[in-house]
């Protein structure tokens, strides 16, 4: 989509893109004071780039997923309209808050559910209550044991396993040295309060197939508080080949500085580092985050959802953009929304073609796919 992309028109007027802004990389996480937000939570892709970019992107998710889900054209036309819409109002109204305000701004989850209908909203609440649990005690059991008076990460293949090369885990020790010159001070000595005790490879998204991400277990020093941080592999982004090169050389560092430009509060241990061949972030692994459940979404709960999704990207947007420029140029009336609806319709059809010829091509042997049915490692990665 980023070749596409660089096809289109633009203003000139240039933001920290979020990069990947699908309707699935957003969702709710915990502050440093422990309130939860929503915002975006995928930032592999990050890079200053043109707004409209990350907006058409969560257009055309949008019809993908409404079709996905069965939505007759109509409610799809909405829901990409009732997300752009969003966009336009709350950019229009950062365009007048003071630097200061919109840099503190947070769509806390009161705000979120003020949005919804009642029935939507008791849905929601188990949700976020559930999230809310999703501490690094309250996954301790499910993800470590204790092993001869031990604790150890618990292999679950091929999901979870632990590293047999020895090379490999030497150079994640030193990575997790190094990657604490990364963090300010104070939370250096929050971290040093830790020790580390076992690493285990992680298999993460199909979206990140091909790179490397591993997760780390850390106790405190009476040997009962867990800490579990996650280090994933940052490579270059796939937007850059069509803009101009991130000015980090190091793209973990690209990875940490755009999260924190671009959400309202990040994880207090978010912090980056390289071994010799490799680029990595770190990051606390499930600190009260919660997820969309697309697939069990009905229209009401879908129609809220993208709408929250387009107040948070032009909260992103403002805090690294000018939101006068943006919203000078998307005006009061719904022509943008409209042309939204229009791009993200055409944009989808040929999606499902490009996907329609994969699965073509897959069939006829062109395409190794593994016994369920995905695309092979290699082939994928190639």
């Amino acid at each position: 989509m980023a070749l596409d992309l660089a096809t289109t028109p633009s203003t000139g007027i240039h933001v920290q893109l979020c990069g990947d802004a699908h309707l699935a990389n957003f969702g709710t996480y915990a502050t440093p004071e422990r309130l939860q937000v929503f915002d975006v939570n995928d930032f592999d892709e990050t890079l200053p780039g043109p707004w409209e970019w990350d907006i058409k992107r969560l257009a055309a998710s949008i019809v993908l997923a409404g079709h996905s889900l069965s939505f007759s054209q109509a409610i799809v036309k909405q829901a990409v309209v009732r997300c752009v819409q969003s966009y336009r109002e709350r950019m229009w109204t950062y365009a007048f808050m003071p630097p200061l305000d919109a840099w503190y701004s947070q769509i806390n989850v009161e705000q979120m559910l003020r949005q919804m209908h009642p029935t939507e909203r008791r849905s929601m609440r188990r949700e976020l209550n559930k999230a809310r649990q999703r501490t690094a005690i309250q996954v301790f059991p499910k993800l470590a044991e204790q092993v001869h008076g031990h604790f150890t990460i618990k292999d679950e293949p091929p999901f979870t396993m632990h590293l047999t090369d020895r090379e490999i885990v030497g150079e994640l020790k030193e990575v997790m040295q190094t990657y604490m010159a990364s963090l300010p001070d104070d939370r250096q000595l929050l971290l040093s309060r830790y020790h580390l005790v076992d690493f285990a490879l992680k298999v993460v998204g199909v979206g990140s197939v091909g790179t490397r991400c591993y997760i780390a277990l850390l106790v405190g020093e009476d040997g009962t508080d867990p800490l579990f941080l996650q280090m994933k592999e940052a490579q270059t982004s796939v937007l850059e080949p069509y803009l101009e090169r991130s000015r980090y050389s190091n793209h973990a560092q690209r990875v940490v500085c755009g999260q924190q430009l671009i959400q309202g509060a990040s994880d207090i241990f978010l912090g980056w580092t390289s071994s010799p061949t490799r680029d990595y972030y770190v990051r606390q692994l499930r600190d009260m985050s919660g997820s969309p459940h697309l697939e069990h979404m009905k229209v009401g709960d879908f129609i809220t959802y993208v709408s929250l999704c387009g107040w948070a990207l032009a909260r992103a947007h403002a805090r690294s953009g000018d939101p006068a420029l943006i919203s000078g140029y998307l005006g009061k009336n719904d022509v943008f929304d409209q042309a939204l609806v229009t791009f993200a319709l055409s944009y989808a059809v040929q999606v499902e073609r490009d996907h329609a010829a994969l699965a073509t091509a897959a069939e006829a042997g062109r395409i190794a796919v593994s016994a369920n049915g995905e695309a092979s490692h290699e082939e994928a990665t190639v």
